[in-house]
């Protein structure tokens, strides 16, 4: 099992990061991509930390939309700051970046400069995209369609829109990733577009250490959870946990394999 983006330099597992790893290994994980903000030195330095304790965990780095508003009037150095994470930690992807019009966090016209910036960069490097987009879809995917045939893909991590959603990511040659919200009593929008992605570009992720599965929903979310949204999606699909993992692992080693 891969999970396909968690958060596991965040602080919350510095305390007991050894613990975490050991659970996901005894829970049959084979690998995580971890997810670094861009330019954060804190969080590098616990990132340093979990290379060290698992070799097997693969790094992203970028500019979180939250976060574009650090970069106001200077887009092109969220690209420079990227760049430096990335080479520091051999980065397979650049993200997660995108689009978030939900919290007023970052202006929708700094976000789109940074995310534009970031895609260059992408491009530039060869390396795939880890998005994230929320309540700000027509965006997200006119830059990114203006963008997908330079690009060398990428994915919509911790899917949350519909089947028609998860049509339009695939059109443009993405995959799709799920996490834990796909497990939520409510969820079913998101379970009918889990049904619809092809099996050849479906990942699965915890996004931990926040939204974590049923049954350990309002607690903090770790790596070994992934079992339970692939354990959620083999139902849905009519498929085993076990195949499903040896695919979901086999298209993850394909979309972010080394140049």
């Amino acid at each position: 099992m891969i999970d396909s983006h968690c958060h596991l330099a965040d602080e919350a597992f510095e305390a007991d990061l050894d613990a975490v790893i050991d659970r996901a290994q005894r829970a049959g994980m084979t690998g995580a991509l971890c997810i670094l903000a861009a330019g954060d030195e804190a969080e590098a330095g616990r990132a340093e930390a979990v290379r060290a304790r698992w070799n097997a965990v693969r790094f992203s780095a970028g500019v979180h939309p939250h976060n574009a508003k650090d970069f106001e009037g200077r887009a092109a150095e969220s690209a420079t700051t990227t760049r430096a994470t990335a080479a520091r930690f051999a980065a397979c992807g650049i993200g997660e970046i995108g689009l978030d019009y939900h919290y007023d966090f970052s202006p929708p016209a700094i976000q789109q400069s940074v995310f534009e910036a970031q895609i260059a960069l992408a491009v530039e490097l060869r390396k795939p995209v880890i998005i994230h987009t929320r309540e700000a879809e027509d965006d997200t995917f006119a830059m990114l369609r203006d963008a997908a045939s330079a690009l060398t893909g990428g994915v919509f991590h911790c899917f949350t829109g519909d089947e028609r959603m998860a049509r339009r990511a695939l059109d443009i040659g993405f995959h799709v990733s799920f996490a834990g919200i796909v497990t939520f009593p409510k969820a079913e929008t998101i379970r009918e577009a889990a049904r619809v992605v092809p099996l050849d570009r479906l990942l699965v992720e915890t996004d931990s250490p926040y939204l974590a599965p049923v049954p350990f929903r309002g607690k903090r979310n770790e790596p070994a959870h992934v079992g339970r949204v692939l354990d959620m999606l083999a139902e849905l699909r009519g498929e085993t946990r076990e195949s499903l993992a040896e695919r979901t692992a086999a298209n993850f080693a394909r979309l972010f394999a080394p140049e």
